[in-house]
């Protein structure tokens, strides 16, 4: 079997997302490509395949137009089966995610903000979720109305993740009547949250 899915337009991490989630209903020896317009795309692409131990191979077609076709591997199964172990146990990894500003890196404050859009959105799509989420500063607009990070936010929180938004913040900031998803913590229970956590992620 072969499945063709077009991500050309599609920013990151789509292109990469949309290939997990078809190579999730194939089995080993389908062929799957997917068709990019940009060699970025192609480098995510091919190491997502290569990282799920499947054969790959990428060309352009034509300008502003490349596909990545890989050779789905008896690895899609394991796959499978292990992404349903992890998120089953993914609350007793101790993984904390911390967002102390509402952009990502420095630089470009548009960019930055596009960033973090997207570092949120693929946090959903991960196989393993974090246990607890941390936002505070600026990061503390992430759950309020109107943050485009909200609905993502939201479906980590339907999956059983917790998340905690400093209060301090959102009072500074103005913010505490428009906290749209999880709830208010102090510096008191980010610091124990910190000290006990097996791993740490702040992008």
């Amino acid at each position: 079997m072969e499945k063709i899915i077009d991500c050309k337009g599609m920013a990151c991490p789509l292109p990469v997302v949309n290939a997990k989630k078809a190579a999730e209903e194939l089995n080993a020896g389908d062929v799957l490509t997917v068709l990019v317009d940009n060699e970025i795309a192609v480098q995510n692409l091919s190491r997502f395949a290569e990282h799920k131990g499947f054969g790959v191979s990428a060309g352009k077609k034509a300008d502003q137009e490349y596909a990545v076709v890989m050779q789905i591997s008896g690895a899609a199964e394991a796959a499978r089966e292990e992404e349903v172990a992890c998120r089953m146990d993914s609350r007793r990894k101790g993984m904390l995610v911390v967002l102390s500003a509402n952009v990502m890196g420095t630089g470009d404050a548009k960019l930055g903000t596009a960033l973090m859009k997207a570092f949120v959105f693929a946090l959903t799509r991960q196989d393993q979720l974090p246990d607890t989420i941390l936002c505070y500063n600026t990061g503390a607009s992430l759950t309020c109305e109107g943050a485009d990070t909200l609905e993502d936010l939201k479906l980590l929180e339907s999956e059983g993740v917790t998340i905690l938004t400093c209060g301090t913040c959102l009072d500074f900031y103005g913010l505490k009547e428009k906290l749209a998803v999880g709830g208010v913590t102090n510096m008191y229970d980010i610091v124990e949250r910190m000290e006990n956590a097996a791993q740490i992620i702040k992008p």
